[in-house]
């Protein structure tokens, strides 16, 4: 019996993988998006005259720029079946800001917490990998506002631990290394609903990836994960008898703003924040939240924080 149970855990953690690791095809609010469509979204966008008056010349100069990501986020950052073409809303924003700029754009798949650091080293010109701002985090970053997500927490499948946002005190709840989920978050909702009521504080147990984190829910070795609602919601709709999305969002008593984000003080920043305007002003935007099913998200002021 042990034996199956494990066994059945692997291939539920196995289903989820592929579910995250771009296998199949996501509808979430109407629009699919195929994994397998490497097409360009940016094919065809002209650049911005505004927004290249503002570049450097040293940018010019060398006429591409190189954005960080962490690849293994669908459906906002992964990648295709092809297992090589960076897919999802934030490959198309950064497709699409290079085209406003007339650059040519490289991708450096990353894992999330070394990002600020490489930025930092100038090895990446620029981050769009759902990074929210922080206040530590705008010590050291420039961040431009281009989507407004959430957080939910996903448990097993009909939900048989009985969970909700309010009873998660004792639990061990799956987070991401370097999000804020781990560092803002799952603590500020732990100290509200349970240890300021006398009970006991959320667990959180720090994983490298939603999908090992996922992988972990699947074998019970975690009673739940702490993570990006659209990312979540894509792994329910292609494995409904895996995972359940609690609902509604977890309410953190803040904003979930993702933004671009690049060097503090960079002279690269004013032609950026104008592209990503223009990116915001654009059809292809709005294509490519619904090709994700984040229409949801759609926001029109690209903000400098």
């Amino acid at each position: 019996m042990k034996t199956r149970t494990r066994v059945q855990a692997a291939a539920v953690g196995v289903a989820l993988l592929v579910a995250l690791s771009a296998c199949s095809t996501a509808d979430t609010d109407g629009a699919a998006g195929s994994t397998s469509n490497t097409a360009d979204i940016s094919e065809g966008v002209q650049a911005d005259p505004a927004a290249v008056a503002l570049l450097p010349a040293s940018v010019k100069d060398k006429g591409e720029l190189t954005v960080a990501m962490d690849l293994h986020y669908p459906p906002t950052t992964f990648l295709a079946d092809d297992s090589r073409t960076p897919i999802g809303l934030n490959p198309d924003v950064a497709r699409l800001v290079a085209k406003k700029l007339g650059l040519g754009l490289k991708f450096v798949n990353t894992s999330f917490d070394t990002i600020i650091p490489g930025i930092e080293g100038d090895r990446f010109d620029f981050t769009a990998t759902s990074m929210s701002p922080t206040p530590d985090r705008l010590k050291v970053l420039d961040m431009i506002d281009y989507f407004n997500g959430g957080v939910s927490v996903a448990v097993a499948a009909g939900n048989p631990l009985g969970l909700s946002n309010d009873n998660l005190c004792g639990k061990n709840i799956a987070v991401t290394k370097g999000s804020n989920a781990q560092l803002k978050h799952l603590p500020n909702i732990s100290e509200w609903t349970c240890v300021s009521q006398g009970k006991p504080a959320i667990n959180g147990i720090t994983l490298p990836n939603v999908q090992e984190a996922l992988t972990q829910l699947a074998s019970k070795r975690v009673d739940g994960v702490f993570y990006d609602t659209p990312a979540l919601v894509w792994a329910q709709t292609q494995q409904p008898n895996a995972i359940t999305v609690l609902t509604p969002q977890v309410d953190t008593r803040s904003e979930h703003i993702v933004t671009v984000a690049l060097k503090k003080g960079s002279p690269l920043t004013p032609a950026l924040q104008a592209a990503v305007q223009s990116v915001l002003n654009s059809p292809e935007y709005q294509e490519s939240l619904s090709n994700w099913g984040l229409t949801a998200g759609s926001i029109t002021d690209a903000k400098l924080n």
